[in-house]
């Protein structure tokens, strides 16, 4: 079997309906997924910082329970075995005239829940990162918990949370490619289909590495202008994409051709 060039680039620039439903379909899951598990994880981290035993516990089981167990399990459990044990079944529902498939449903709360796990301990030290000092002094001033939360901790731990949770947003649509073994009908499983009706397999898997390629590397330029804005609002010097990758390629030692090492320092 030989490389269809022809199939490849047409595969490429001019995807199928189908394949552009899966890309959609994935982008849509990740940022929903996302969006709730920024919303559940921030949740979690604040009960684990409460006065109360019960909610400390309650939320370090849940972070145990959920980064300790593969997501895939949790996905499988969640759609699957609750429905065979008779416990709860994802049906499929009409939301603003848009029908969901209780596939997808079930895909978003597992990609929220298991995200979530994560974000909580994101924002834990993130929150943690903030000096005591600075907490003393708003009560100090008068300001409540809540306002203090709001107006001086959060403002400054979004900062140092960002990198890591765009990390995390990278890897959840990496992630969505296990969603096919529940049926979810997203870019991974348009391209098995489309494999198995064409026979193409080598060039059609090549098109969906770019395409998530693409969407890690449009994700990543996002990320650098968050970063940037908020680097702007505390004076702190930001970075262009990929250049720190390019500087650290520049300091890797090279071989003379007398078998000396020669370092070669970036600027």
């Amino acid at each position: 079997m030989q490389f269809d060039p022809e199939f490849f680039w047409g595969s490429l620039l001019t995807p199928s309906p189908s394949f552009l439903h899966g890309l959609g379909l994935t982008i849509a899951i990740s940022v929903v997924s996302m969006a709730l598990a920024l919303v559940v994880g921030l949740g979690v981290a604040l009960m684990g910082r409460s006065r109360w035993l019960v909610l400390r516990s309650l939320a370090g089981v849940y972070i145990w329970v959920l980064r300790g167990t593969p997501l895939l399990v949790q996905l499988v459990l969640l759609y699957m075995g609750f429905a065979a044990a008779g416990l709860f079944r994802f049906e499929n529902i009409s939301l603003a005239g848009i029908s969901i498939a209780g596939a997808v449903q079930a895909a978003v709360v597992a990609l929220t829940l298991n995200e979530s796990a994560y974000v909580a301990e994101i924002a834990r030290a993130g929150l943690e990162s903030i000096p005591k000092g600075q907490l003393e002094a708003s009560r100090t001033l008068g300001m409540s918990a809540a306002s203090t939360m709001r107006w001086v901790v959060l403002p400054q731990a979004i900062r140092t949370m960002v990198p890591p949770l765009g990390n995390s947003f990278n890897g959840l649509m990496k992630n969505t490619s296990i969603l096919s073994v529940i049926g979810v009908q997203e870019m991974f499983l348009v391209t098995q289909s489309l494999s198995s009706a064409t026979f193409k397999t080598f060039e059609i898997f090549i098109v969906a590495a770019l395409y998530y390629l693409l969407l890690t590397t449009v994700w990543t330029v996002i990320q650098w202008f968050i970063e940037r804005r908020c680097n702007d609002l505390v004076g702190l010097p930001y970075e262009v994409p990929f250049a720190g990758a390019v500087r650290r390629l520049a300091r890797v030692p090279r071989m003379t051709a007398s078998g000396a090492r020669v370092q070669v320092v970036g600027r």
